[in-house]
């Protein structure tokens, strides 16, 4: 195994935030790989997140996000366990691109999760798909194949956790909250969201 270089732990910290003894870690692990130590920094983020993730959260924030028309707005209210956390920068930050995702953001999201997008809304897209399904004149079994795939994009496509961040990213904003989670090691999450713009 090749011996891992301060340069290399400092090229991973840089890349990932992530503390000095975790960044050695993690290329230790890897040997040396930069690429592979980052995906491991980012799984064990996941695996701490979801340790955490029953943990009582009774603080957070709330903020707001005005485009430069002033036509689109939105807020977003994000929650932790400290107001230690809360006030944090990297927490503030997070909260911040949010705020920017949920006015900019195209499609735009209608639920914090898949699960919470409205019955209705995902039966009329059902309705939709079902008649443009028939038209295609494929058997029944592959129409419904076809509609529960399209059912499940939109929910995708739909949930603020599961989009890109800003359309473009590779990063989720559920892995933002994720990877936020891992570096201030509290439970935190985003708990409702509100889109405003003229004329809608």
């Amino acid at each position: 195994m090749s011996k891992v270089t301060a340069a290399q732990v400092r090229e991973l910290r840089d890349a990932t935030d992530a503390p000095m003894m975790d960044c050695k870690k993690a290329l230790d692990e890897t040997g040396g790989d930069v690429k592979a130590a980052i995906d491991f920094l980012r799984k064990r983020g996941m695996s701490k997140a979801a340790k955490k993730a029953g943990r009582e959260m009774s603080e957070g924030r709330v903020a707001s996000y005005i485009h430069f028309n002033g036509k689109v707005g939105s807020m977003v209210e994000m929650q932790c366990e400290t107001d230690f956390c809360a006030n944090n920068d990297d927490f503030t930050q997070v909260l911040n691109q949010i705020c920017m995702h949920v006015a900019a953001n195209d499609p735009v999201p209608v639920a914090v999760s898949s699960d919470d997008i409205p019955a209705d809304l995902i039966e009329g897209e059902r309705k939709i798909y079902l008649a443009q399904a028939a038209e295609s004149g494929k058997p029944e079994a592959i129409r419904e194949k076809m509609v529960q795939g399209r059912i499940d994009k939109f929910k995708k496509e739909h949930a603020l956790l599961e989009q890109p961040y800003m359309g473009d990213g590779e990063e989720t904003i559920g892995q933002m909250v994720t990877a936020l989670v891992a570096k201030l090691g509290e439970n935190i999450s985003v708990k409702r969201f509100a889109r405003f713009k003229i004329g809608s």
